[in-house]
């Protein structure tokens, strides 16, 4: 019949009419940041809370046989100067594996000591035994980065009479305490000469653990110096912190001030 294809064309056109009316299709939602998937490569975990940031500041670091003072060359230079003269390090060993030292005179002496007195970076700190009430050593906090919680302890330089003694290792956790409960750190580092087997030595005696060598690494008064890199993390703190604070308990010496067990006693050595 004729009335068909009319029919057929009317559908059609009203078929098209009702389409073009449709809602548009929605705009897809943006994901929030906390629910966009992680990356599908392994990462870390997440550092919460972050690193308080806080830097070394000019306080005393007391213990029980020794106090760490901010380095003042108007009060430790002279027997800092005294404590390393010739009789007592013929060969000037103690400054071996140090870019400075040794001196033979007072004055320029003092003038390097003035000038890192004066900086933050690296902090350096005079080693104060109680016994003799003059500094008797130095040791630094360096290579800060507060927003990292990462520091590094060095330029360690002890007089004869300071060497191996319960004074000395105290003066390291003493730098160790301030660093993982005041700063915030969570790392803490200590670096040294591969060839110096007394520093590699004494690293592994306070529980840090060796990390590997940076092939040359630096030039040290004109020589390559490769360096080994030791850490203690806050994880590995509160054992180490323990096992000090058990070496340095007053039963553990005799009258005479000698040990009665070993550091590595109570301590891990560092593998």
């Amino acid at each position: 019949m004729a009335s068909t294809p009319k029919k057929d064309g009317v559908r059609a056109k009203r078929a098209e009419g009702t389409r073009s009316k449709a809602a548009p299709a929605s705009t897809p939602k943006r994901a929030a940041a906390d629910d966009i998937p992680g990356p599908r490569q392994p990462v870390g975990l997440k550092v919460d809370p972050l690193p308080p940031g806080k830097r070394p500041d000019n306080r005393l670091l007391f213990g029980r046989t020794v106090t760490l003072e901010p380095l003042d060359p108007s009060r430790h230079a002279m027997p800092l100067f005294e404590g390393f003269d010739a009789k007592s390090d013929p060969d000037g060993e103690i400054w071996t594996y140090l870019p400075y030292g040794p001196w033979t005179d007072y004055t320029s002496f003092y003038h390097w000591l003035s000038t890192q007195a004066a900086g933050t970076d690296p902090k350096f700190y005079a080693i104060v035994p109680r016994r003799s009430q003059k500094a008797e050593g130095v040791a630094t906090y360096l290579n800060i980065r507060p927003e990292l919680g990462v520091l590094e302890v060095g330029h360690i330089w002890f007089t004869p009479q300071l060497q191996k003694t319960r004074a000395a290792t105290e003066a390291i956790f003493l730098m160790m305490k301030h660093a993982f409960e005041d700063l915030g750190c969570r790392r803490f580092e200590w670096k040294c000469d591969s060839l110096n087997a007394p520093s590699r030595a004494a690293a592994k005696r306070y529980g840090f653990r060796f990390e590997g060598i940076f092939r040359k690494h630096m030039i040290v008064k004109g020589r390559n110096r490769d360096t080994a890199w030791f850490s203690i993390t806050n994880d590995d703190w509160p054992d180490i912190r323990m096992g000090f604070q058990a070496w340095l308990a007053d039963e553990n010496f005799d009258d005479d001030g000698k040990q009665r067990k070993p550091l590595g006693a109570f301590v891990r050595p560092g593998e």
